[in-house]
């Protein structure tokens, strides 16, 4: 039975201590991935998660904080590095594009081209944006399903963290830089060990321990030659070793063994800015590189996939339209355990378009994407917001999008069907929604409800030992979200999401979708002592083998200020000690504890 997270949290305000000090306003929140900057609120399908969030709810992995994005399903083989993937609106894995400072970090090795989010710290995350739906219009192939954008912080001083706790965890923090308006250069690194806890459900009849060693190292730049001549990079490093669990002889079911997996993957961004002839110019060169390795059995597959995006993007504003347009290549390969390798290339160009008009704005973006292997799509997407007055705001938006096959599809990695092998083609997408939101007059809160229907035609599956164009799914879904600031230094974000997620053909429900998901956040801050109470539910969910069962689960994080510059922390994870399981076989911890320590010069 799915808990009511609304009725949790106004229980636990209810109890609220008075000597909280006051909440500001709600800030107007601007997302920044739509190619021009956008008003949240006024675009549907977006969502902005800032570095003062992440630290309020003592999220350490990007995992840990999506799973309260409405509409995304974030499911984990493993509590501590294990695979983590995020469906988006009941799409596959592979069909949602992340980016780190712009740079694509997908794996190209990976059968879908899905990203792992397994060991992706936040200690240098300053920002992450979610566009939901389609958004290939502005970011090609993989965004099919929506698009989840990462922004590294610039550090202007010293910061360092350090935090121990249940499960022999420990992990450290450190970052130094110096910024101001004509530069800015900071470096950090961070690292994470934890002995865990059996990936395999305990349950069963798995003791064996499986841990995480990770490390995240980087570093960010900026430089201003001039008003109109300025260059900026940045560039990040993480590697980890994840003890996983396998499938056994004689029986062949899930449980302990001594698997483990390494991965090491860079990414970064290099960026010229100018003006010139009355536009703005962008000219920027990234890439990304990953590296896994799994070990089972004294036998080991490797799978390494590098990825390079050269572009170009001019931005300018005439007579109340602001737009964009450019060009890029982008350029993938993908080397598999197996032997196979491939090269794939897309060559691009793009505009997008904004026109605010008083209470209309309307924003528009067209794409013109060639593969070198796949063919050629052209995607849109359409958008308007429209002010209602009384604080109401009507938005919809339609928009297409599109996925080329994946290195693992176009080679037909370990196929064994006999020859020829059908000739695969592009899948394609096309989504429509509508949103109403709400703002009080006082800016103390807002809201909103989206309605949607995603439609994926298409799409490769694996059938009879060979990769071929079969599927279509289709996605209805309700998204509601609003954030409240209560007075007394409290303030309450809630979210919920019933996705209806299904496979065209059969009617049958889409795996590792549930069916309904919400989570509320209690937030407080006082003169030092400041935290948050967060509860997540999420309903029965198909997976492979059958129901995993619906569950509860309550983080609590706190921070006490001793000083300006030294903060203690404390967090307490599955506050009620709830068994549960976020992919059925695979167990989550108990009730875990952890302090730690924050020092800010």
């Amino acid at each position: 039975m799915l808990l009511s997270t609304a009725a949790v949290a106004a229980a636990a305000f209810a109890a609220a201590p008075a000597w909280a000090q006051p909440a500001d306003q709600l800030e107007e929140v601007i997302v920044t991935a739509t190619r021009l900057p956008a008003v949240a609120a006024d675009t549907p399908g977006a969502r902005v998660i800032d570095a003062e969030t992440i630290e309020q709810r003592g999220a350490v992995f990007a995992a840990d904080i999506l799973a309260d994005v409405p509409g995304l399903s974030v499911t984990r083989t493993g509590a501590f590095g294990g695979v983590a993937q995020v469906r988006m609106r009941g799409a596959n894995p592979g069909k949602t594009l992340v980016l780190v400072d712009g740079a694509p970090v997908n794996d190209p090795a990976d059968i879908n081209g899905a990203y792992d989010f397994g060991a992706f710290e936040l200690a240098d995350i300053d920002r992450i944006e979610v566009l939901s739906g389609p958004q290939s219009s502005l970011w090609g192939s993989d965004a099919i399903g929506g698009v989840i954008a990462f922004t590294t912080r610039e550090v202007d001083g010293l910061r360092a963290e350090l935090e121990a706790g249940s499960l022999a965890t420990a992990r450290g923090r450190l970052s130094v830089g110096t910024a101001n308006d004509a530069y800015a250069v900071s470096a950090y690194v961070s690292q994470f060990e934890t002995d865990g806890v059996s990936a395999a459900d305990e349950a069963d009849g798995n003791s064996e321990r499986d841990g995480l060693r990770s490390t995240t190292a980087g570093g960010k730049a900026r430089y201003a030659f001039s008003d109109t001549v300025s260059v900026d990079g940045s560039i990040r490093w993480a590697k980890a070793h994840v003890d996983i669990d396998g499938y056994p002889a004689p029986t062949y079911a899930l449980g302990d063994t001594d698997d483990v997996q390494d991965s090491e993957q860079w990414s970064g961004v290099a960026r010229l800015s100018a003006r010139a002839l009355g536009l703005s110019h962008q000219f920027s060169v990234s890439a990304s590189d990953i590296d896994r390795t799994s070990y089972s059995g004294g036998f080991g597959s490797t799978f390494s996939g590098d990825r390079q995006v050269y572009r170009w993007q001019a931005d300018g504003e005439t007579s109340g339209v602001a737009y964009a347009f450019g060009a890029e290549r982008e350029e993938a390969s993908g080397a598999l355990s197996s032997g196979e390798a491939r090269d794939l290339a897309t060559t691009s160009v793009f505009g997008v378009a904004q026109y605010d008009a008083g209470p209309l704005n309307l924003t528009g973006g067209l794409r013109y994407d060639d593969t070198d292997d796949f063919g050629a799509e052209t995607t849109g997407r359409l958008s308007a917001a429209y002010d209602l007055a009384g604080g109401f705001t009507l938005s919809a938006a339609y928009g297409t999008g599109f996925k080329a096959p994946t290195v693992s599809q176009a080679v037909c990695d370990y196929c064994y069907a006999p020859l020829p092998w059908p000739e695969l083609t592009a899948e394609t997408a096309d989504s429509v929604e509508v949103a109403l939101g709400w703002a009080s007059a006082d800016g103390r809160l807002d809201g909103r409800v989206t309605a949607y229907r995603l439609n994926v035609d298409d799409e490769i599956a694996w059938r009879d030992g060979r990769y071929i164009n079969i599927a279509k799914t289709e996605t209805d879904g309700v998204e509601a979200e609003g954030r409240a600031a209560l007075g007394g230094g409290f303030d309450l974000t809630l979210a919920y999401a019933w996705t209806d997620a299904r496979d065209g053909t059969t009617d049958a429900r889409l795996l590792r979708v549930p069916e309904h998901a919400g989570s509320a956040t209690l937030g407080w801050s006082g003169d030092r002592l400041s935290g948050a109470l967060t509860v997540r539910a999420e309903g029965d969910m198909d997976d492979s083998g059958g129901v995993r069962d619906g569950f509860v689960t309550a983080n609590l994080n706190a921070a006490y200020a001793l000083t300006d510059n030294v903060v203690l922390t404390a967090r307490v994870e599955n506050l009620a000690d709830e068994r549960y399981q976020q992919v059925l076989g695979y167990g989550e911890p108990g009730r875990t504890g952890y302090l730690g320590i924050r020092l800010r010069y």
